[in-house]
């Protein structure tokens, strides 16, 4: 069938995007579904940080390649053998698919699954193959989704049903933004009700690591940021303090305010600037988590003695260690009863046409989260 989608055909596109276009809409051929493949209306997807390094090449991925992974759509055929789904179904798309048998699945971590992560950076589905083509070439797929399409065709195992009664452009920010966030807190950090938490960096990911600090409930929580109205925005959300990281004594002021540094601090901007305030804010014998992506080459140094003497612990999170057919509902279900207002976070809906306008408002930090409607 004719789809339309978003492709990128070369990576390091200059700014502002609206000039250089790095993502040009193209009709593609999309094949039908093969053996645990599933074809989807894409109802809704959402921008993300993801998507930006792999546009601004700090993510290096194989081009030319359909964006987009954090989507919400509905089932219109299934491929053989897959019997668990019924057409109609509203479906949230997973950025890492599960094979369920790799060691990583089999210890019950499914987001460091290791054949869904050979699929991603090989820009293919789960199986290995690639249902886009422009006649004869084939377009890569982006995370095993390409979601900036209006129909796509992945493994079945890169979708969770959900509750269809959640509007299209809310629940597609649960498929990265809210399980990422969120999850970082309640399966990474294992947060306890009355911790002290910061927040580095206020992205979707980062605000939705706040819901989750709040819905978990932390006593206190720093947020940090460059942005004075992000900042403006997380304290509306439940920030009990608010910090902008331009200042020079940034660090010292923290940890004034919270009498040494808080018990969890999250780096969530994918910059090693970021990171380092995160460390330093971290308190004797807390914990500094990062769901950051930054550039392949970036590093982060510390005093390592600094883990023995202090005990500190140093983690990342992936996917927030979510099992995202367990998570996901239950994610939904607190938003349903007002403890998860992810509908705060969405900033704006577009249409696909005007997709690199919205990287554009995403690279300069003036959006929480854009939804594009293919």
């Amino acid at each position: 069938m004719k789809v339309k989608s978003a492709v990128l055909h070369k990576m390091g596109a200059t700014t502002p995007y609206t000039e250089s276009k790095p993502l040009i809409i193209q009709e593609l051929e999309l094949d039908n579904p093969g053996r645990g493949e599933v074809l989807i209306e894409i109802k809704a997807a959402g921008l993300c940080h993801s998507d930006l390094s792999v546009i601004n090449g700090s993510r290096p991925r194989p081009v030319p390649m359909a964006l987009g992974h954090e989507a919400v759509g509905v089932i219109v055929e299934l491929g053989e053998d897959v019997t668990d789904l019924k057409v109609g179904d509203h479906v949230v798309c997973i950025f890492v698919a599960t094979c369920g048998h790799c060691s990583s699945c089999q210890e019950g971590r499914p987001a460091l699954c290791e054949n869904g992560a050979k699929a991603n950076n090989d820009g293919t589905l789960l199986g290995g193959e690639k249902r886009l083509h422009d006649g004869e070439q084939y377009i890569h797929h982006h995370l095993g989704v390409s979601a900036f399409s209006n129909f796509v065709v992945t493994s079945r195992n890169s979708l969770v049903k959900i509750d269809p009664s959640i509007p299209f452009e809310k629940a597609a920010l649960f498929g990265c933004a809210v399980m990422t966030g969120v999850g970082a807190v309640v399966n990474t950090a294992h947060l306890k009700m009355g911790s002290s938490v910061a927040i580095v960096g206020l992205g979707g990911i980062g605000l939705s690591a706040l819901l989750g600090s709040i819905a978990a409930g932390a006593r206190e929580i720093i947020a940090v940021d460059i942005n004075p109205d992000k900042l403006s925005f997380a304290q509306q959300l439940g920030a009990t303090h608010i910090f902008n990281s331009t200042q020079e004594d940034v660090i010292d002021q923290i940890k004034h305010a919270t009498n040494g540094g808080v018990e969890f601090a999250f780096e969530t901007a994918g910059a090693v600037p970021a990171m380092k305030v995160a460390y330093n804010i971290t308190r004797r014998g807390g914990t500094t988590i990062t769901t950051g992506l930054p550039h392949h080459e970036h590093e982060f140094s510390f005093p390592q003695a600094s883990l023995t003497a202090e005990e500190r612990i140093l983690k990342g999170s992936y996917l927030g260690s979510c099992v995202p057919s367990r998570d996901i509902p239950r994610f939904i279900e607190m938003y349903k009863q007002g403890r998860l207002p992810v509908d705060r976070l969405l900033s704006d809906v577009i249409p696909l046409e005007e997709i690199n306008e919205g990287f554009d408002r995403l690279a300069n930090g003036s959006v929480n989260r854009i939804v594009v409607k293919p």
